[in-house]
């Protein structure tokens, strides 16, 4: 294998281009028919993704990530060439929605079994708010010896080998 640079970017293109589905999709979604059959839509985005417009309330409660259902009650879908909109009701409130296809993360429609999944993109930071680090995990009682990794500072899931505590 050649260790050659992809000037051509082969890897954004058919990124690009399986994001054209999620648009006909929308597309086909908005038309007078809306969506037929049992399809529906799961869209998952990234909230703090450039050009991505979410009422305040929505993105306090979403901070990094939301997951859409276009299904039976949406309203006003717009797809665009770069992004699409839709009213959807939250807490019994419509609610308009802006978001580029290219903060997209997931798109389903599980009548059918179809998926895509996207590499996350850059997020924007908010305005005057100051990260904080997560909590640090616990130290078991017994120090680990050095060879082993140091210990993960998120919260998500952990692996623990017990081959070191099993007796031989």
């Amino acid at each position: 294998m050649s260790d050659t640079k992809d000037l051509m970017q082969y890897e954004h293109m058919a990124q690009e281009a399986l994001r054209g589905v999620i648009k006909q999709a929308l597309k086909k979604a908005a038309s007078p028919e809306r969506l037929p059959g049992d399809h529906h839509l799961y869209i998952t985005f990234q909230t703090r993704a450039p050009g991505v417009s979410v009422p305040p309330e929505l993105s306090s409660r979403y901070r990094d990530e939301m997951t859409i259902v276009l299904q039976h009650q949406f309203w006003d879908l717009a797809p665009g060439e770069t992004f699409f909109s839709v009213v959807l009701k939250f807490d019994g409130q419509p609610k308009k929605l802006s978001v580029p296809y290219a903060a997209v993360t997931r798109f389903q429609d599980p009548s059918v079994g179809f998926g895509l999944q996207f590499a996350p993109g850059p997020v924007e930071e908010p305005a005057g708010e100051v990260q904080s680090l997560p909590p640090r995990t616990p130290k078991l009682a017994a120090a680990p010896e050095p060879e082993d990794p140091p210990e993960p500072t998120d919260d998500g899931p952990k692996i623990v080998s017990l081959d070191k505590f099993r007796k031989k």
